[in-house]
């Protein structure tokens, strides 16, 4: 099926191109602490409101919306998945950043949430989290680590994920009702997409 030219995306709805990425071998880089001033937490059974809130203070400006649209028990199944690893990144006691690995397809584990709070982007914490979280990943000896970015994150974002050794392997496009039509998300998030 040929998909060249341009393809209209209907009013109420949001487009991205997304960049899945891979990694199979494991970093050179042993798990480290993260610097003194960030204090990396795994949190078991999260709190679905915490689990929320933080979702929504990295990923509102990028439109992450997948977990704002499924209900209390849906969300719980997945995060409280014996499977699914959450973790959170803190400064003075604050969550400024998540990490959420997904071995409930292993021998693969999906990098599926991963980010920090506006105002810690580019000053270190993103780095520190992934660094931290990575080989503790590969200590269970996955064929692959594997995520996906699209052109709704952060500008930076595939560059960092490629500075940390991911591979990209495939591109898709991604459609979906634009969640601050609906209430998921302010009309204000993500001003660098125009709601049409």
């Amino acid at each position: 099926m040929m998909l060249d030219g341009y393809t209209d995306v209907p009013p109420g709805k949001i487009a991205a191109v997304v960049t899945y990425l891979e990694m199979r071998t494991p970093p050179a880089l042993a798990s480290a602490p993260p610097p003194p001033q960030f204090r990396v937490r795994r949190v078991l059974q999260p709190d679905l409101d915490w689990y929320r809130a933080l979702y929504r203070a990295v990923g509102e400006n990028w439109l992450w919306f997948s977990r704002l649209r499924v209900s209390d028990a849906e969300l719980r199944e997945v995060i409280h998945h014996p499977q699914v690893d959450v973790f959170a990144l803190a400064h003075d006691d604050q969550d400024i950043g998540l990490l959420e690995f997904d071995r409930r397809q292993f021998p693969d584990i999906e990098l599926s949430f991963f980010g920090v709070t506006p105002a810690w982007i580019g000053r270190g914490a993103g780095r520190a989290l992934l660094q931290h979280c990575l080989p503790l990943a590969w200590e269970l000896h996955p064929q692959r680590l594997w995520l996906h970015t699209c052109t709704s994150d952060h500008p930076g974002a595939l560059r960092f994920y490629t500075q940390a050794g991911f591979v990209p392997y495939k591109r898709a496009i991604e459609v979906a009702g634009d969640p601050r039509l609906n209430g998921q998300l302010p009309r204000s998030a993500a001003p660098h997409l125009p709601i049409l």
